[in-house]
């Protein structure tokens, strides 16, 4: 079942989410964490970078810290050897930073509990809970059944204790290759919870660790090491998305039969979708590594990386999470909404700019070959603490093309012969020519200015209805401007039968060349502006001191409301 689109929920501040009721009720005198002190964790898996939907997972588990002035620990899930790297852990630590959480000194990797992990597991063998089996895992997968059938016992499922033990001892040794023997859970293979049918807990891997190097040929595989190093940590409150919910018999099961002190509670909430995106970190990395997009960090991606060097703020996505909420049904949300608040927390922060897309020259006749006049321009039109900059204006200004039209339709009030309009914080001016090339395209545009009219408004009062923008020719700096759209062209590329890599859209970048903005930016570096009139925009990551780039963060249109 495909979820629904949901544009338009948003939680009040003021409501406590699900779980937050249930940590309420179980802090009651009598209740299961009375007296503790709430302590949870997010545990990502170092084998790619994060994306907006361990966003959520990170503000509710960080936030929950926060709210009941407990601890949450920061947790690199790395039982898998094949596919981890130091690189994403620097990687994850970085995005949570930047998201304004801190674990302080707790920081943990799965692998620093191996030892007490393998001693857990020969507690499950010397009880009967575990046994070594030696089928291959398609003999694993097959004998496991399907919900319309119970699985088949495994012919070693009633070796002795002793057997097992000298079997798994062995497979720590390395006597064994790569899948030729197993570890299992002896739970119940008629169980209707495909989960419970004596799960793999342990394989072999002949692969080094990035934290253990070859200390170890066997790795435990999530669902046992998970619980275990909950209850290591001392987890009152495990909390994740809802695919684990069929997951949570075998979490309790684990924390029940390995006879750990602690008893972490598992509460699943629901996984935050998008349109227009994946959030599959499996299919990120596979866009990645394909060379389909410009790494983890293209600005189309839903990583957090991509978001930040788009100019995404962290306030905003904190804005975006508080206001999509905490529930257990699954939906889509809009992009838009995302946008939404991008859009809102950059209107109050970021100073004000002028940028030509797609210049042309406008020549003001009249105006002193030589002469320079300052303009000053506001940073921020509704708030005089960021005080204002000055850009130079001379004979000679850059356009955009779409402020001027030869034979303009009605109500067009930008520029075109004979009309005057405002140049933004300058004079105003009127065209009087302009001259085309051989395909009749407008390669200048003439104009006389008013001397009277300096800041833009006429001595005389007469009022001018179109102000445009505007960059010095002189002054001005050449630069790229990177345009973005959907990364995807269907609203759910996950739910679509197509191969999702035939679904990316062809124009999520549009790259324009021989764009100009201000010299204010010459010394800004990396700083969200707006460019007035057109949208919100940073410079990009590889932009350099020859070759400058700039990203457009949002548009300045909205038609997206909250409801």
């Amino acid at each position: 079942m495909n979820p629904t689109i949901d544009t338009t929920s948003v939680q009040d501040e003021s409501t406590s989410n699900f779980i937050h009721q249930i940590i309420d009720e179980e802090q009651k005198p009598g209740g299961r964490t009375h007296g503790q002190k709430i302590h949870t964790r997010f545990p990502p898996e170092p084998n790619g970078l994060l994306h907006i939907g361990h966003a959520k997972a990170i503000c509710l588990d960080f936030g929950t810290a926060e709210k009941y002035g407990g601890l949450c620990n920061l947790r690199m899930d790395d039982t898998n050897p094949v596919k981890e790297d130091e690189a994403f852990v620097r990687a994850i630590k970085e995005d949570i930073h930047w998201l304004g959480f801190d674990w302080g000194d707790r920081f943990f990797h799965a692998s620093d509990y191996f030892e007490k992990m393998y001693e857990a597991a020969l507690h499950l063998i010397r009880h009967g809970k575990a046994y070594v089996d030696d089928q291959t895992a398609e003999e694993i997968r097959e004998s496991r059944g399907d919900f319309n059938r119970p699985g088949t016992e495994s012919p070693y499922r009633d070796r002795s204790v002793e057997e097992n033990l000298d079997l798994f001892q062995r497979m720590r040794a390395g006597e064994f290759k790569d899948g030729e023997k197993t570890l299992r859970a002896k739970i119940d293979m008629a169980s209707g919870n495909m989960n419970m049918r004596d799960p793999v807990i342990y394989r072999i891997a002949h692969k080094p660790h990035h934290m253990t190097g070859t200390k170890w040929c066997i790795y435990p595989m999530y669902d046992f090491a998970h619980p275990l190093e909950d209850a290591f940590e001392g987890i009152n409150y495990s909390l994740c998305t809802v695919e684990f919910e069929a997951h949570r018999p075998l979490y309790n099961w684990v924390i029940e039969e390995t006879q750990v002190e602690n008893k972490p509670r598992q509460i699943e909430f629901a996984r935050l979708n998008m349109t227009y995106t994946v959030m599959s970190k499996r299919k990120l990395r596979y866009l990645v590594e394909e060379g389909l997009v410009d790494g983890w960090d293209d600005p189309r991606l839903p990583t957090l990386i991509g978001m930040r060097r788009r100019g995404y703020t962290p306030q905003a996505i904190r804005n975006f999470i508080e206001a999509v909420g905490v529930s257990k049904t699954d939906s889509i949300v809009d992009f838009q909404y995302l946008e939404y608040f991008v859009r809102d927390d950059l209107n109050q922060h970021a100073p004000r700019v002028m940028g030509v897309l797609d210049p042309v020259k406008l020549v003001i006749d009249n105006f002193p070959e030589d002469e320079t006049v300052v303009c000053t321009i506001k940073n921020h039109p509704k708030d005089e603490s960021m005080g204002t900059h000055q850009v130079p204006f001379g004979k000679e200004v850059w356009i955009d093309r779409d402020d001027f039209m030869v034979d303009p339709p009605k109500k067009y009030f930008r520029l075109f012969p004979g009309n005057e309009v405002r140049l933004m914080n300058a004079f105003v001016v009127k065209c009087t020519s302009y001259e085309t090339d051989e395909n009749s395209q407008v390669t200048c545009v003439h104009a006389d200015y008013d001397p009277d009219s300096r800041g833009g408004n006429p001595a005389d009062g007469r009022k001018i209805k179109g102000t445009i923008h505007w960059v010095p020719v002189k002054e001005g700096i050449e630069c790229q401007v990177n345009l973005y759209d959907k990364l995807f062209t269907v609203e759910n590329p996950d739910g679509d039968d197509r191969d999702y890599t035939e679904l990316i859209n062809p124009d999520s970048l549009k790259v324009l060349k021989s764009c100009y903005v201000e010299p204010y930016l010459a010394q800004e570096g990396r700083k969200q502006v707006q460019f007035m009139r057109k949208g919100f925009f940073i410079e990009d990551t590889k932009s350099t001191a020859d070759h400058r780039i700039f990203n457009e963060i949002v548009s300045l249109r909205d038609s997206y409301k909250v409801k």
